[in-house]
């Protein structure tokens, strides 16, 4: 409901029609595909005594997972760069974060998304599973199923963390060195009012990018052990950070509670008048 109510919020009001919202409304679309993925079928299994997911079933579940997991860590760096821009160049932003650059760096962020599922997936489809099994998980990733298979799963391991480590890397160095830039930046101002404002438009991204890709790069960097932990991980980047995003945001962003406050108000006017004329 937090997603779609940031969704709907940014496509009404025209003040949130700008490249920080249109990255903000593509993240809140990807959270609620990101939870869609894996929680209805969490409930159904904590609600039911069997709980069972077909081979089919489990690498559709991974199919996804990877495309909206990748396309959201390759969108935070690209909020980060937005953040850059804004605090460190204003005078350039708007050649810099330009209509047909906000379109390609979000088409970017999702074709690197489709890629690594369609390289993965179809890897995994050619392991051999000879028994029923248990996994020790309340989802399908593609860590776990590694240690399940009775086939060789050399090649798909070496192939994933080829594929995830380096996206891992250039993702998080993008947002390292765009915090650094602006931290720099904000050292630079004098007055204390406006180093607070500038630092205030950060804390949301930088909540949202320590919550995903602690967790996020974690579970899939450590070997697959079963243990406690990586349900901890999994939880946390795929159930916690998605519910808690449109709360971070709405929050922290003066401009989304405007807005929220302004649609708010026309709609229960609107309501009030109908109920008005009705009577």
């Amino acid at each position: 409901m937090g997603n779609l109510t940031m969704l709907l919020l940014i496509r009404v009001d025209f003040h949130l029609h700008t490249p920080m919202c249109f990255f903000l409304g593509h993240l809140s679309f990807l959270d609620l595909c990101f939870s869609s993925v894996t929680v209805p079928k969490m409930l159904e299994n904590l609600l039911s005594q069997r709980k069972t997911i077909s081979v089919e079933g489990c690498l559709v579940q991974v199919f996804f997972m990877f495309i909206t997991g990748i396309t959201e860590a390759f969108l935070l760096s690209v909020m980060a760069y937005d953040r850059y821009a804004a605090i460190c160049h204003p005078l350039l932003y708007c050649q810099m974060i330009s209509k047909q650059r906000c379109m390609q760096l979000v088409w970017g962020s999702w074709g690197m998304g489709f890629l690594v599922a369609f390289i993965n997936v179809p890897l995994a489809m050619k392991m051999d599973f000879c028994d029923s099994h248990t996994i020790p998980h309340y989802n399908c990733e593609l860590p776990s199923l590694f240690p399940l298979s009775c086939s060789d799963v050399s090649t798909n391991l070496s192939v994933m963390l080829c594929l995830i480590t380096p996206q891992g890397i250039v993702t998080s160095l993008s947002i390292f060195f765009s915090y650094a830039y602006i931290l720099s930046t904000i050292l630079s101002i004098t007055s204390t009012s406006s180093r607070s404002k500038v630092f205030s438009t950060c804390f949301s991204h930088l909540t949202t990018v320590i919550l995903f890709y602690g967790s996020g790069l974690l579970r899939y960097l450590m070997p697959p052990s079963g243990s406690s932990l990586e349900l901890i991980f999994s939880v946390q980047y795929s159930v916690v950070t998605p519910m808690l995003n449109p709360l971070i945001y709405s929050l922290k962003n003066k401009e989304v509670k405007a807005a929220l406050k302004r649609t708010l108000e026309k709609y229960l006017q609107c309501f009030w008048c109908q109920n008005k004329e009705r009577g």
